[in-house]
């Protein structure tokens, strides 16, 4: 399994097929001679709903972590009733080891650009904001200016392709986060974008009845906007030739299509590599990212952002899809941001460092992730000295599972990103933890009779 040529870089030299050092930002003009915004003029004469059925045919899930179909994301829309309805651009990436979207931004915004366009005419949505995180100082400056552009050639605004169908007026603004994890959880972004602080929303109801500013929002992330225009251009067939079906059914979703790997961690060349959903792990870190750095021997890595948790060491080929989940054991194949680890990893520190992450973050409104996380963080930090005891695994084990959407206590699923951390290291490490763990037991004397001792 192997993509024979480009398709989301192919104006983004990357190995195999070009050289790094040769990437520049793609101007409008450049894109529109590569084939650019075609699709979008093929878009305006397809109707709103069958622009959504073939998204929906097409089977593209969610590139920005949850993996949940688009197509259908977006046939919960209520029906237009004139008043104004949103697109939300995920462009926070803050899911550390993730950084797969900043390709797209830094050398080829307008490809995203036209999957908004795209989207905005298939759901009758008015306005794009387009919500970047504030570390990215540089990416929301090439955004705008590609943003002008695209005002200046009527992609958007009074004169834009899709009002000339219809008569509206479509917009894109850029807004900057002030960076915080929290954000990237989408109505903790609603929230953030209507100038509160960055809580996240209890649902129901969802961002498609009541999303933005009480109207109905759709919200999809830079690289499944980015899909847009090929599965337009060369159809819903096409999309789900690559790729593969799920292996846990006829009623799974499949994982089709191609996708943005982020490989970090100990590989003798991290970077953003393509390929089809689905390609082996260590086929990925071997024949793009350079094999395991140093020669040292692969110990564990974590397959989407630290809040998938750890896979094994025996779990080296394993299938980056959206099976994955079920198949070993983590949360799921998440933005596919692979951290790797090798042989000299400690793990429990590298768990520690984790819960410590999200018990920073957490916003701190749910009562499990607010304090669940800072005490399997104090847990970690005694059995990472060598100070805790089995017990104190045992209850961080528990602790860590009651936490997170999945089990029902918190509003979003950030708590899980500690739960799964927790637990998944802990199964698939447990000796390691173990070996810092002093004994739980209390010696006890016990007199018998008047002067005997047991």
């Amino acid at each position: 399994m192997a993509l024979e040529q480009p398709i989301l870089c192919k104006r983004i030299p990357t190995p195999p097929w070009g050289d790094i050092n040769d990437r520049k930002t793609v101007t409008f003009d450049e894109y529109v001679c590569t084939g650019g915004y075609e699709a979008l003029k093929k878009a305006k004469d397809i109707t709103q709903a069958d622009l959504v059925e073939q998204i929906k045919k097409s089977q593209l899930r969610g590139r920005g972590g949850a993996g949940f179909s688009a197509g259908l994301k977006w046939s919960f829309l209520p029906p237009p009733d004139g008043e104004p309805r949103y697109l939300a651009v995920n462009a926070d990436e803050s899911e550390p080891g993730t950084f797969k979207d900043r390709l797209i931004v830094d050398f080829d915004p307008h490809m995203m650009l036209e999957g908004i366009a795209i989207c905005c005419h298939a759901c009758n949505l008015d306005t794009a904001y387009i919500y970047i995180r504030g570390e990215y100082h540089r990416q929301a400056k090439v955004l705008e200016q590609a943003i002008a552009e695209a005002y200046a050639n009527n992609i958007f605004g009074q004169k834009s392709i899709l009002g000339q169908v219809n008569g509206r007026v479509l917009n894109c603004y850029v807004h900057r986060g002030a960076g915080a994890y929290i954000c990237g959880e989408e109505t903790g972004l609603l929230e953030s974008l209507e100038g509160k602080r960055g809580w996240p929303r209890i649902k129901p109801p969802f961002p498609a009845v009541s999303g933005l500013f009480g109207r109905p929002t759709v919200i999809n992330n830079v690289e499944t906007l980015a899909m847009l225009p090929f599965i337009v251009e060369r159809g819903d067939a096409w999309f789900r030739s690559i790729g593969r079906a799920s292996t846990l059914g006829e009623n799974v979703p499949g994982s089709f299509g191609p996708k943005l790997f982020g490989v970090s961690g100990h590989v003798n060349r991290p970077g953003v590599y393509e390929e089809e959903l689905g390609i082996a792990m260590g086929e990925l870190i071997d024949k793009y990212a350079g094999g395991m750095r140093n020669g040292k021997k692969f110990k564990s890595a974590i397959p989407g952002g630290v809040a998938m948790g750890f896979l094994g060491p025996d779990e080296y080929q394993a299938d980056l899809d959206f099976d994955i989940g079920r198949k070993h054991n983590v949360l799921g194949l998440g933005t596919a941001g692979v951290i790797v680890m090798d042989e000299d990893t400690d793990i429990v520190a590298m768990t520690r460092n984790i819960v410590r992450f999200f018990a920073r973050e957490s916003c701190g409104q749910c009562t499990p992730c607010r304090e669940g996380s800072g005490w399997a963080y104090q847990m970690l930090c005694r059995i990472e000295q060598g100070e805790g005891t089995f017990n104190d695994l045992d209850i961080l084990d528990e602790v860590a599972r009651s936490m997170g959407a999945m089990p029902g206590t918190t509003i979003c699923g950030l708590a899980d990103g500690t739960n799964w951390a927790v637990k998944t290291a802990i199964e698939k490490f447990r000796p390691e933890f173990e070996s810092r763990c002093k004994s739980s037991l209390v010696q006890v004397n016990v007199s018998v009779g008047g002067s005997a001792t047991v």
